[in-house]
């Protein structure tokens, strides 16, 4: 299925979700549109892939727990983020600012305050560009009068490949992740209760990096038949992939990939929960045709220097459950993952 198929936009649960529904209903293709709405991007015919990524201060970030530099290079990452979701390369980026009029240092001239911080962002979406091989295209930069506003568009390309959609899944498949989850919301959750994280989950935060070579390798020579990045947990992102698939998902919560440090931060169950529900891993969850060798695995692990983990399996139905331990009962999730409309708190806020 497509997000084009008569059945329209389908969404894992959310009140988030539900607004963007109510928001595509009964729009109008383009013929010249492969994939719509509904996707972590567009795909247009001639096998470019497009998307937009809105970062807002106090919703996303902070700039007492990151700086304004870390706050532009993190923005690009996540935006390109949705281009590994599709197994795209990336063609390049624009950036678009809104910056409030005393935007940084005073004293310095009339100019210097949004100047200074403007550049320092720009400067860490500059990094971007350099790490991650995808040319910055232009933009726009407007006074904002409220908080700072870091929007990414990008553009990518499949050329003549499939992209990789999140309505392929198929019964019987297995659900994989790359790396380990939860670390940046461990870190979030750490500053949120005035204590410093340790530096690997900081930097997980941070400096989050778009797993796009890992994504093309998993659709290429492992033959993912669905997938998408985890933006926005676990649990919440294993729902839109079942939605638009038109399947189940069962997650074995005893084998998900957790870090020593966001274990010892927080405890296992806490570990846990953020890993579920918490976002901004933007680590790969795929769906493999059965079965895949442990050779497979160790070669994805010796070439990309990650892990790749099994934590469920595609069944019939509808709906993410989890299995806390080998062979009890799955129940459904009690909790999604991020939304923005949610009574959760917001993910910088305290």
């Amino acid at each position: 299925m497509t997000p084009d198929d008569a059945d329209g936009t389908r969404l894992g649960p959310g009140r988030e979700f539900r607004l963007i529904e109510s928001i595509l209903a009964d729009r109008e293709g383009g013929e010249r549109v492969r994939v719509g709405p509904g996707d972590d991007a567009a795909v247009l015919d001639d096998g470019s892939i497009h998307s937009i990524d809105l970062a807002v201060e106090g919703v996303h970030f902070r700039f007492d727990w990151m700086t304004p530099e870390e706050a532009g290079f993190r923005t690009v990452a996540g935006a390109l983020s949705d281009l590994a979701a599709m197994a795209a390369e990336p063609v390049g980026f624009l950036v678009s600012l809104g910056i409030p009029q005393k935007g940084g240092g005073e004293g310095k001239g009339e100019d210097d305050g949004p100047g200074d911080l403007a550049r320092s962002i720009m400067g860490g979406v500059r990094k971007a560009e350099k790490a991650f091989g995808a040319p910055l295209l232009g933009g726009d930069l407007t006074r904002s009068p409220g908080p700072v506003i870091i929007d990414v568009a990008v553009i990518g390309t499949v050329g003549s490949r499939a992209p990789l959609l999140r309505s392929g899944a198929k019964t019987g498949d297995g659900l994989w992740v790359t790396g380990t989850l939860g670390e940046a919301a461990t870190a979030i959750d750490c500053l949120r209760r005035g204590e410093t994280p340790a530096p690997a989950l900081l930097r997980r935060y941070r400096s989050p990096k778009p797993r796009i070579a890992e994504a093309i390798h998993l659709a290429e020579t492992l033959g993912a038949t669905a997938g998408l990045d985890l933006s926005d947990g676990l649990a919440g992102d294993a729902g839109h992939l079942a939605a638009a698939s038109g399947v189940g998902i069962e997650l074995e919560g005893h084998t998900l990939p957790l870090s020593r440090d966001a274990v010892e931060a927080l405890g296992r169950e806490r570990a846990v929960e953020l890993a579920l529900s918490g976002g901004d891993d933007y680590e790969l969850l795929v769906a493999l045709p059965d079965p895949i060798s442990t050779e497979e695995v160790e070669n994805f692990g010796k070439r990309f220097d990650l892990t790749l983990t099994r934590v469920g399996r595609v069944v019939e139905g509808s709906g993410v459950r989890i299995r806390t331990a080998p062979g009890a009962p799955a129940r459904p999730l009690a909790r999604g993952g991020w939304d923005h409309f949610g009574t959760e708190e917001t993910r910088t806020e305290s």
